[in-house]
């Protein structure tokens, strides 16, 4: 068993709500910092930053995982992961059909950057990708399992879009293996006022969308696997998910 220090959660500049210094290089950089060994990228309701992020993380020795913050109908937030780049990305296609769009402005929101692996602007999302899709939390786990993904709500402990300040229970169905903290101080609290919570994964990750948000070397989870990129992802994702 090794331990791998991760930050599950975090944003580019492609969230409208991400500081535009959170590019692929600068965000890997980070994570060699804070001596990361995991780190996934999760934009709302995106991944096309995921491929640039996959290049700069190897380049330095992180690895990198795929993922996207989905915004369900119920504007609850959920974490999306991918053992496999070109899963996100599928499921990047499927999340295009279900969103709502309204015009991005840029003014209030902020730009949403779509980068190559040297930092270079190569596009930019014009319609807002914060707001809510028309995903159901009842069908989001199905969608994101076709593609080869988990799920998982993300900082249940928080009242904006957290699954608890939204529905008022952690609910029983659909079915969660992991739950999201902000603040790891919390944890306590909530099992003991939301039982169900017991036995499943914590993960305790940033939500960073600056650069200085992105966690230390403090959350790890112990994995008996393979020492190379693709037997850890997939022992982690595996973990996630229950198994």
């Amino acid at each position: 068993m090794k331990k791998y220090y991760y930050d599950l959660h975090i944003h580019s500049c492609l969230s409208p709500c991400g500081d535009n210094d959170m590019t692929p290089n600068n965000i890997a950089g980070m994570g060699v910092v804070a001596k990361l060994d995991i780190m996934a990228l999760t934009d709302h309701n995106t991944s096309k930053n995921c491929p640039a992020f996959f290049e700069t993380a190897r380049a330095n020795g992180i690895i990198p995982i795929a993922g996207m913050e989905l915004t369900t109908a119920e504007d609850i937030h959920l974490v999306c992961l991918f053992e496999k780049l070109e899963d996100a990305m599928k499921f990047d296609e499927v999340v295009e059909s279900h969103r709502i769009r309204i015009k991005n402005r840029v003014d209030i929101f902020g730009e949403q950057l779509i980068m190559n692996q040297d930092d270079e602007v190569i596009g930019e999302d014009e319609f807002l990708l914060s707001n809510a899709t028309d995903i159901t939390v009842d069908e989001a786990p199905a969608l994101v399992k076709e593609c080869g993904g988990i799920c998982y709500p993300a900082h249940i402990d928080r009242e904006a879009n957290g699954i608890v300040a939204t529905l008022g229970v952690f609910p029983e169905f659909p079915h969660f293996d992991t739950a999201e903290f902000h603040d790891e101080t919390k944890i306590e609290k909530y099992k003991s006022d939301f039982p169900i919570l017991e036995g499943k994964n914590i993960v305790v990750s940033s939500d960073a969308h600056y650069l200085w948000d992105i966690n230390g070397r403090l959350n790890y989870f112990e994995l008996d696997c393979a020492e190379n990129e693709e037997a850890i992802r997939k022992a982690l994702i595996e973990r996630l998910s229950g198994q």
